[in-house]
């Protein structure tokens, strides 16, 4: 298979990439861990269980949730009912601006692990750069001291644009591990991908699915008529060409399942190109992003 990753971190590797990926596919961070390459989204999805149960069933290893979504906990009751090992999931999740600031994000993490009822998490992220600098990066250390802790074994944030993650650098702080963005062909945060490529951030995408608003734009239904897949299938198959970590979100099992059945085509460059050439930058959004927030 080959894969479209010239553009991607010179600095990061895939730790299990051989000619084909696959859905046990890895990248290694920063921190050393290895990450899983496609995750389960579980935005606004109260009811988890059905949708975790059949993501693991599917061979899923990474589910990213968040403190905000509410359902930290059903994800713990999902992986403990899995008996999947522990040591082979990654497990996400995220402090928002609400309860940002040095001893408040400090106490958020130990509620995820308490909701979780894990004693670490594989990535923990600030979700947003809502709070303002000094927060951000008060934050950003109460982060580092978890890790230290081990009770966090990979750091990152979310939704920073190169402002927030300068401040980071500038302030002497260790470099994020990820960065996670609303990211997909129509919205591809080109100034940001290229400064987490040139600092070794791993970029996660997520709504790579564009919430179905552009389903029917004819490049992308010209490329799933060619594979006979579905515009789902192939917006994934776009990101992890492109190097990024989708995070597809559904609550139907049936989609979860299907959202992974892609790792039996690619995309030709021509195809990567149709696609790349969608790009709407900020205009293309489907979702908040907040990433010039001050």
């Amino acid at each position: 298979m080959s894969l479209y990753l010239t553009t991607r971190r010179k600095a990061l590797t895939l730790s299990k990439m051989a000619t084909v990926l696959t859905l046990d596919s890895t990248i290694k961070l920063s921190s050393g861990y290895d990450m899983p390459l496609l995750g389960l989204g579980v935005y606004q999805n109260h009811d988890v269980g059905p949708a975790c149960d059949a993501a693991f069933a599917a061979g899923y290893k990474h589910v990213d949730s968040a403190l905000v979504y509410y359902n930290e906990q059903g994800v713990g009751e999902s992986v403990r009912k899995s008996g999947i090992p522990r040591s082979e999931l990654f497990i996400t999740s995220k402090v928002w601006s609400q309860r940002h600031g040095y001893e408040e994000a400090k106490a958020a993490v130990e509620d995820s692990l308490a909701h979780f009822k894990m004693s670490y998490l594989d990535l923990y992220l600030i979700h947003d750069p809502l709070s303002g600098t000094q927060k951000r990066l008060d934050t950003w250390r109460a982060l580092v001291e978890k890790q230290k802790e081990g009770k966090l074994r990979s750091i990152g944030v979310s939704n920073y644009g190169p402002k927030h993650l300068e401040e980071i650098r500038e302030a002497g702080l260790p470099t994020p591990a990820v960065n996670q963005l609303e990211l997909h062909p129509w919205c591809q945060q080109k100034p940001i991908v290229d400064y987490c490529n040139a600092h070794g951030i791993v970029v996660q995408a997520y709504t790579p699915l564009t919430r179905g608003k552009y389903f029917d734009d004819p490049a992308l239904v010209k490329i799933c008529k060619a594979h006979n897949k579905s515009p789902a299938q192939v917006l994934v198959q776009w990101s992890l060409q492109r190097g990024f970590v989708p995070l597809p979100k559904s609550a139907n099992p049936e989609r979860v399942k299907a959202n992974a059945e892609l790792y039996d085509f690619e995309l030709s460059a021509e195809e990567i190109k149709a696609l790349d050439d969608c790009d709407k930058g900020d205009a293309g959004g489907v979702t908040w992003n907040p990433i010039h927030a001050p």
